[in-house]
């Protein structure tokens, strides 16, 4: 993988487990959690009063075990939605399928549901005048455009002087994204206090956007949530849960299908404890300890972000004999370490057997596997693209069986960026293994 040159800052970048140990169990000494600020929202908000307060309603309100568990029902549907999906769009006649839009829909609609208490795929958003804010390709390519924007590096950070020239045009399709974002959003909020003022004393929370709006109307809080901090919320809010499932789900499949060995194991296990009568649920996920390590396994060798969020030295510091002064943005490289033969046998090779057995997880406490990060400034919504992956991953393994198209040689090329999706689309032939009506049920 080619990683472009970081020349717009000191930048350090840790690339060994002991580093990374150092740096997180001693970060209280030393307080390196903050990044960039370029909007408040607790991705890039700096260590302070606002992040702590947007933390804690992340752990306590938006991703609390107990919300979660409220909205298993939306994961559910549009896991099934995915599978009839498939399954009316060519699986079912064995015919070659494209899956990335399947999985980037899927995981689109859980979070646009479970935040906006909606899907903004299927059809135009009107504003009570009739004028259109946005359509489904328009909501699409937003999303999309800005991962791209997020990810790559812009010759004025790197060189200031030449920063007004936009000599790649980056900076104009920012402002345009932002505007076409900021409508949306307005559209989105106003909706929501719209029906909260209506139902008045029979309102109840439906969606993530109205637990922020209570937020907002909170006297109590330490750091007052405006408009456009719940707008800017939202918006972290569905970047951060759609790339991340469809990309690794995407992954999980490629190496299954140059592993046949495994998938075949995976197989074998999803028969044993759920039978072909009936789809996985996320009940089902404590007892498939294969499907589980296949996850992890691909999380090692395809982190959805090859690295974390830049943590900020904010004080001058020493670790294992490197100074790091104040106010060094330190990066987390978690594609390094997940490929380092120091800590992993046989590196390269996609074995989930690795993790059988193993107390090794993706939550933050085992230095060698971070996909989510660690700390305090680990990704709040991890449960939720863990549910996801999990669950997805599990059903398309369970309904259909799996091959390359014939003559096709897959490749494992990947592109870097903010997140590291395959470079060329996976393509396969999937052929339906469950009774009919499930399917068409679905």
């Amino acid at each position: 993988m080619e990683l472009p040159q970081l020349a717009s800052f000191l930048g350090v970048v840790l690339a060994t487990v002991l580093f990374l140990k150092a740096v997180l169990r001693r970060r209280r000494q030393y307080n390196l959690p903050p990044g960039p600020k370029p909007w408040p929202i607790i991705t890039w908000s700096p260590y302070g009063a606002y992040w702590r307060q947007a933390r804690k309603m992340c752990l306590t309100e938006l991703f609390s075990a107990k919300r979660l568990e409220s909205y298993e029902y939306i994961r559910r549907e549009e896991v099934l939605a995915l599978l009839g999906d498939l399954y009316r769009g060519g699986a079912g006649a064995g015919r070659v399928v494209v899956l990335k839009d399947y999985l980037s829909t899927v995981s689109l609609n859980v979070i646009t549901r479970m935040v906006m208490g909606k899907k903004y795929l299927e059809k135009e958003v009107r504003d009570e005048a009739g004028a259109v804010i946005t359509t489904p390709e328009e909501f699409k390519w937003m999303i999309d455009e800005l991962f791209l924007l997020n990810g790559v590096l812009n010759i004025g950070d790197s060189i200031p002087w030449l920063d007004w020239m936009d000599l790649q045009g980056y900076i104009k399709r920012m402002k345009k994204l932002s505007k076409m974002f900021d409508r949306f959003l307005e559209h989105v909020v106003d909706e929501h206090s719209e029906r909260r003022g209506h139902e008045g004393e029979s309102f109840v929370v439906k969606d993530m956007v109205d637990v922020l709006l209570q937020f907002a109307s909170d006297p109590g809080l330490e750091v007052k949530l405006n408009r456009e901090g719940v707008k800017a919320f939202t918006q972290d809010l569905i970047a951060g849960g759609t790339e991340s499932s469809a990309v690794t789900v995407e992954w999980a499949l490629s190496e299954l299908l140059k592993k046949p060995e495994v998938l075949a194991k995976a197989t074998e296990e999803l028969d044993r404890v759920v039978g072909r009568g009936r789809w996985v649920t996320e009940k089902d996920m404590p007892s498939l300890p294969y499907v589980d390590a296949i996850v992890k396994e691909t999380m090692r060798l395809h982190p959805v972000a090859p690295m974390l969020v830049p943590r900020l030295s904010r004080e001058d510091t020493s670790i294992n004999g490197y100074d790091i002064p104040a106010g060094t943005r330190v990066l987390v490289m978690v594609w390094s370490i997940g490929r380092d033969p120091e800590l992993w046998e046989a590196p390269e090779e996609f074995m989930p057997e690795r993790f059988l057995g193993s107390r090794l997880d993706v939550k933050g406490q085992d230095y060698e596997l971070l996909p989510f990060g660690s700390g305090r400034r680990m990704c709040p919504g991890y449960s939720l693209g863990l549910k996801v992956i999990q669950v997805s991953l599990a059903n398309l393994l369970h309904g259909f069986t799996w091959r390359l198209p014939d003559g096709v040689e897959l490749s494992m090329e990947e592109i870097f960026g903010l997140s590291t999706p395959r470079k060329f689309p996976l393509e396969a032939v999937m052929e339906p293994k469950l009774p009919a009506h499930l399917y068409v049920e679905a």
